[in-house]
């Protein structure tokens, strides 16, 4: 049996879309892993799987995992591909995607460019979630020169650092000491931002579960609102990340809004 797929990216960020609406697949953990794979399979830094929504508002639902296996709550890059596939199917402008962490509302406002509501971002420590009751805003946590991050949670949880030179930190390296600890409890996605101006910034993002990628859409959000926080932006950024730029929003209403572009790379069948 041969399953069809698409490889879609934003910004570099990049997936490999399977389609289980209408036929369930068997991806036990192994076989996620072995699609994931940029040796030994497709290669991607999320595998996307599309299944009938649940809740009767959504016009799909989107599970999302990551390359080891396990499953992630968001990913604002693949939302805005997946919404892009689902507008070409249904000829509109607007499609509402599920996530185990809520519904999102995507619109296209441009060629191939695709904005997306995030939903709220989460302040409280026991939502992002963090191991105790602490000020979100200064978490006391860090590695090396990694040090005094804000807590954000965008559906998955966020630590946002903001250093004077991005290029200086080895976050190859500390990503993943400070992914795996023991303050999240449920591991964490660890940007590192640097302040070009007042509306700019520079981000690179260590992903839990996935490592270094070119890209990171809830991690920008996540930045955004951290600098909103600490005084550096108003409530509005473009985030420059290795092959492009996203403009993120924080609402007053407290969501993000997220808009760039999304790409298809090419279909192929497993």
């Amino acid at each position: 049996m041969t399953v069809p797929f698409l490889k879609m990216h934003g910004l570099g960020n990049d997936f490999v879309v399977l389609d289980a609406r209408t036929r369930p697949l068997d991806l036990p953990v192994e076989r996620r892993r072995a699609i994931a794979d940029r040796r030994l399979g497709v290669g991607c830094d999320q595998l996307i799987v599309l299944e009938p929504p649940t809740d009767r508002a959504a016009d799909v639902f989107m599970r999302i995992y990551n390359p080891d296996g396990g499953e992630a709550g968001a990913c604002g890059n693949a939302t805005r591909c997946v919404a892009s596939v689902l507008m070409g199917e249904r000829s509109t402008d607007q499609v509402t995607v599920q996530t185990v962490s809520g519904l999102l509302e995507a619109e296209k406002v441009g060629d191939g460019v695709i904005a997306v509501d995030m939903g709220p971002a989460k302040l409280d420590w026991r939502d992002i979630p963090v191991a105790g009751a602490c000020d979100t805003n200064h978490l006391p946590v860090g590695a090396g020169p990694l040090q005094d991050p804000v807590g954000t949670g965008m559906g998955n949880p966020h630590a946002t650092f903001f250093v004077d030179d991005l290029s200086k930190i080895p976050l190859a390296e500390l990503g993943p000491r400070l992914e795996h600890d023991p303050f999240f409890p449920e591991r964490a996605n660890i940007g590192v931002a640097q302040m070009l101006s007042r509306g700019r910034m520079k981000l690179r993002v260590w992903e839990r579960g996935a490592g270094l990628t070119l890209a990171c859409g809830s991690g920008a959000c996540a930045a955004v609102v951290a600098a909103s926080r600490r005084g550096l932006v108003d409530r509005k950024a473009d985030v420059m990340l290795e092959h492009g730029t996203l403009s993120i929003e924080w609402q007053r209403d407290d969501h993000v809004l997220m808009t760039g572009g999304i790409a298809l790379a090419f279909r192929g069948e497993l």
